[in-house]
């Protein structure tokens, strides 16, 4: 193995490990902003709440005050039956009062509406407002646990970036060039492991002169499809049974 290639193995697992620290710490603003427009949300909705129950309450009063207005009206249409002349006069004043009695019905079933509408508001609220101070409490300590979670992604995340200046400052300036050409153009995963022939990174199985010279030589080589930097990491002689074809296992057991 190039004696390269362990650092740029350890190197790469830096960068990965850094790129999702970086991943983490960059998204825990927006985590805690969306756990504050929970809280805001919460909130606007009780204070919504509230509002339609003043405003039915106000419904309410109003359509009581026509209910007395109504009600004085029938009482004076009622004096005046007595003061007309005619039957026709009579019988008209008779239909208006019917009618204003009408009007009473239909404004009685809409504070009826009101009052249950009321109920259903005020039981809504009375949850809501039980409520408050636990959601609070989780969005507090939830923020608490990400700011948290955020400072020790710092802290880990300065750690390896001198861990990344020890390593990169290990390799020569050509083997670095090459990495970091490659971790830009691959994702971030400039080295591939070769497994069974293969090529992690792509794929793709390695002609076997290729193969056999990743598991040999002490050159950095590179796959020919993708161009990651190859190396090969010998398998255990106990896992060697779990490499065996198919064909190879039932010729075993035959």
């Amino acid at each position: 193995m190039h004696p390269d290639l362990k650092i740029l193995i350890e190197l790469q697992q830096v960068d990965r490990n850094i790129s999702e620290l970086t991943s983490k710490i960059d998204s825990s603003p927006h985590e805690i902003q969306a756990l504050k427009e929970q809280l805001h949300e919460f909130t606007r909705t009780l204070d919504e709440r509230k509002a339609r129950l003043s405003a039915n309450q106000k419904e309410r009063r109003d359509l009581e005050g026509d209910l007395q207005t109504i009600r004085a009206k029938i009482s004076r249409h009622k004096d005046q039956l007595y003061e007309v002349k005619t039957n026709e006069q009579y019988r008209a004043m008779l239909k208006e009062i019917e009618g204003e009695e009408e009007n009473i019905r239909k404004v009685e079933d809409r504070i009826l509406e009101k009052m249950v509408e009321a109920e259903q508001i005020d039981k809504l609220i009375r949850e809501a407002s039980g409520r408050l101070d636990s959601e609070k409490a989780r969005v507090q300590n939830e923020i608490a646990r990400l700011e948290a979670l955020r400072r020790e992604s710092e802290q880990a995340r300065s750690q390896l970036q001198a861990r990344r200046q020890e390593l990169a400052g290990s390799l020569s300036g050509e083997t670095l060039g090459l990495y970091e050409k490659l971790r830009k153009a691959r994702n971030g995963m400039a080295l591939a492991e070769v497994r069974d022939g293969l090529c992690t990174g792509c794929h793709v199985r390695l002609r076997p002169q290729a193969y056999n010279d990743v598991r040999s030589s002490d050159l950095l080589l590179t796959c020919e499809t993708c161009s990651r930097i190859l190396y090969y990491i010998p398998h255990p002689e106990s896992a060697a049974g779990d490499e065996m074809t198919a064909d190879q296992r039932a010729a075993l057991q035959n």
